[in-house]
């Protein structure tokens, strides 16, 4: 008989089994609750660092809610992510406002909201929140941090760019026209640095965090900053391939005790997405065919990249499992979606050989860039619904939505 793999909760296994809806006959999102409040709970077991959710991992408003009850504060890159939170009844004093394209009219309007720390990732961004800041005149200075983009002899490429030129904040050597004292209105504090994804590696995350401490405590000096917030961002990285990598949560606060010292900042940051939301995530999905074609088993699926876009982008799959149980071996099929492109593909997976059309998969961690991260609307193919499992019950969220409501 099959096994559940380890990112299965099987509390989940019952309601998953009788839940039974048309509407959701091209795949649906859960999130497991219970447990992601318990995952947050013990990532905040310690006093090392400020820990923000970086609401682009998943700005469900029930998934800010438990953040924000477990005491998390938010990372928002866009208007829209900022109108989220705030609905949510935050506070914009707990707001972070990232992301490389910060108009002066969004700089404008997020002030006027009430947002008091920035990430600041130009000359020109610098200047725009200065004089809004002016303009407004706004009683206490905003919090500034300037994205700083370094390289690294031994850096490799990645989603965020890693040692590749990308338009995430500046050199050390444009950094330097700036002088703290040129920007009265601003409270020029803190520097932001964040340019690798997915890390597993302690004894890495770790060179790499060390490597960036004396540029950035020169470039502090450099500008007549003081430097009290040192930002590194997010990167945690999740162990979608099963392969034995998972982070130590206590050795990256260890390190991060020492990288902190190291550094002399009052204030060590972390904007956790996938490490703080992926592992209470699952979508599940039928499987409409299966067919083999030169040896090759294949299942399609109601829906593939279109829900679930990381695979063509990273290369690499969510985790699988069937849904019902079975007493077959196990043997590799590709899974592929209905989009008519040979990209939609979500992984050269095992699953039992008995495995058929109607039967229904289950795919891990996708608590993290899931439903806002895809391509839902090629082939006008249906929206997936949102559900949450709390204490033992499947609730909706958000319905499934056919593609009248979103064609004009």
């Amino acid at each position: 008989m099959m096994t559940r793999p380890t990112w299965f909760d099987t509390s989940l296994e019952g309601s998953l089994l009788e839940h039974i809806s048309p509407a959701d006959e091209q795949g649906y999102f859960v999130y497991h609750l219970d447990a992601l409040k318990k995952h947050l709970a013990e990532l905040q077991q310690q006093d090392v660092i400020k820990l923000w959710f970086a609401v682009k991992a998943n700005p469900l408003s029930k998934i800010i809610q438990v953040l924000d009850n477990e005491g998390f504060d938010f990372d928002v890159a866009s208007s829209g992510e900022l109108t989220q939170v705030l609905a949510q009844g935050i506070s914009p004093d707990r707001v972070l406002n990232t992301g490389p394209a910060k108009s002066k009219q969004q700089l404008e309007s997020f002030v006027k909201q009430g947002v008091k720390t920035f990430v600041v990732e130009s000359l020109n961004q610098l200047q725009w929140l200065n004089e809004v800041t002016i303009a407004q005149k706004v009683v206490t200075k905003p919090i500034v941090l300037l994205r700083v983009q370094l390289q690294w002899p031994d850096g490799e490429k990645n989603p965020l760019g890693g040692n590749s030129l990308t338009p995430f904040g500046l050199s050390v050597s444009e950094w330097q026209q700036v002088q703290v004292s040129d920007y009265p209105a601003l409270d020029i504090c803190g520097l932001h640095i964040f340019q690798w994804g997915n890390m597993l590696n302690n004894e890495k995350m770790y060179a790499l965090w060390g490597q960036m401490v004396a540029p950035l405590t020169q470039l502090a000096k450099d500008l007549g900053m003081k430097l009290k917030i040192l930002d590194l961002g997010g990167g945690l990285g999740i162990d979608y391939l099963e392969k034995g990598h998972s982070l130590s949560w206590q050795q990256i606060i260890d390190d991060l005790a020492d990288i902190k010292a190291q550094a002399g900042v009052e204030e060590l940051w972390l904007e956790l997405g996938r490490f703080a939301v992926a592992e209470c995530g699952y979508y599940v999905v039928p499987v409409v065919d299966r067919k083999v074609n030169y040896e090759q088993e294949q299942l399609v699926l109601a829906a593939g990249i279109n829900h679930i876009i990381r695979p063509a982008i990273t290369e690499q799959p969510f985790p699988v499992t069937l849904l019902r149980t079975s007493t077959e071996r196990e043997q590799n099929f590709d899974l592929h979606g209905p989009l008519c492109t040979s990209m939609d593909k979500l992984g050269h997976l095992a699953l039992p050989q008995d495995v058929e059309v109607d039967d229904s998969l289950v795919f891990g961690f996708c608590g993290a860039y899931g439903f806002t991260e895809s391509m839902p609307f090629f082939l006008c193919h249906q929206l997936a619904a949102e559900y949450i499992f709390e204490n033992g019950e499947l609730i909706e969220i958000r319905a499934a939505q056919p593609a009248s409501t979103y064609l004009a």
